[in-house]
């Protein structure tokens, strides 16, 4: 197997052990593969979206990307038939969007949502 170097800062590295101990995996490159078929295994169901469709957009960002979040929200505009906001801890928010529309748009949405560095944590559900 070919070998590949990450950098990680040291929350991640931490959060990356706890999972092996918790989850059992053997070390850490499998931790890593694991999470790469999850992201694979949901951008190809992202992909095979078409048509017009409902879904639930999550997002956990830190306080300070508010604006940037408010910026992508209103490009969106013609998707969105709700959104909340919602502190859940300390600093921690999280956006709930209700979408409706052509699959195109969510797709793009969620893609520029989840390419941004600031968000921590992204997921769309179809519906």
């Amino acid at each position: 197997m070919p070998i590949v170097s990450v950098s990680l800062n040291n929350d991640m590295l931490a959060e990356m052990d706890i999972l092996q101990k918790a989850l059992g995996f053997s070390g850490r490159s499998e931790i890593v593969r694991a999470g790469i078929r999850q992201l694979a295994a949901e951008e190809k169901d992202r992909q095979n979206l078409v048509g017009f469709i409902n879904a639930l957009l999550m997002v956990v960002h830190n306080e300070e990307s508010e604006k940037q979040v408010t910026d992508m929200k209103h490009d969106y505009d013609d998707l969105i038939q709700t959104h909340l906001h919602s502190k859940i801890h300390g600093d921690r928010c999280l956006e709930v969007f209700l979408l409706k529309g052509e699959a195109e748009g969510v797709k793009r949405m969620t893609k520029e949502f989840q390419s941004n560095k600031k968000m921590d944590h992204v997921k769309l559900i179809s519906m």
